[in-house]
């Protein structure tokens, strides 16, 4: 309050020029009132910047400082938001790729074990017809040895009729050996003839 007690001092110093001037003509200039109202208003100014504006000033400092805050806040989260959409379409190409990888993969494989199922049956196929063939042929053998012998036993029962004696084992042999080559040689060229 020492900005008080200065005023009062400045106000009773002043004060017979005051005295004078009330005593003189109205249109004159009272130095002392003048005086006493700058001094009024350096006052009333010094406790409105002291008690409003410095405070004001200060909130205003601060909402500065929070809206800048809040703006390098929003641009942050701009850049990460922008960095995050950048990743997930990385993410989305990289499981893209490795889908059409997977696919791929997966068509190969179908494509190998359908190959290797047809490779296996066409062996199959020709096993069993490997098999089929020697089947046959061997039927085709015993079928023949079944007819030779019975042709055999045909021819040797008809040369005993028309010979009028009994051949022996031997000499029958020897002659159905004899016959049978002679129509195997033959059956050859007529067989190539049809």
């Amino acid at each position: 309050m020492s900005i008080l007690g200065v005023v009062q001092d400045l106000g009773s110093m002043l004060a017979p020029f005051a005295a004078e001037a009330e005593e003189g003509s109205s249109l004159t200039i009272n130095f002392f009132w003048i005086l006493v109202a700058a001094m009024n208003f350096i006052v009333f100014f010094y406790i409105v910047y002291k008690v409003v504006l410095v405070p004001v000033g200060g909130m205003l400092e601060d909402r500065r400082e929070k809206i800048e805050q809040g703006l390098q806040d929003a641009d942050a989260a701009r850049r990460d938001r922008e960095a995050a959409a950048d990743q997930k379409q990385a993410i989305v190409a990289e499981a893209r790729r490795e889908s059409s990888d997977i696919l791929a993969r997966g068509q190969k494989t179908a494509d190998e074990a359908r190959e290797k199922a047809m490779a296996d049956t066409q062996a199959e196929i020709e096993r069993l017809r490997q098999r089929a063939v020697s089947e046959i042929d061997a039927e085709r053998l015993r079928a023949l040895a079944d007819v030779r012998g019975q042709v055999a036993e045909l021819a040797l029962q008809a040369a005993g009729k028309v010979v009028g004696e009994t051949l022996s084992d031997e000499r029958e042999k020897r002659l159905v050996d004899e016959f049978l080559a002679e129509v195997a040689a033959e059956a050859p060229s007529g067989s190539d003839q049809n």
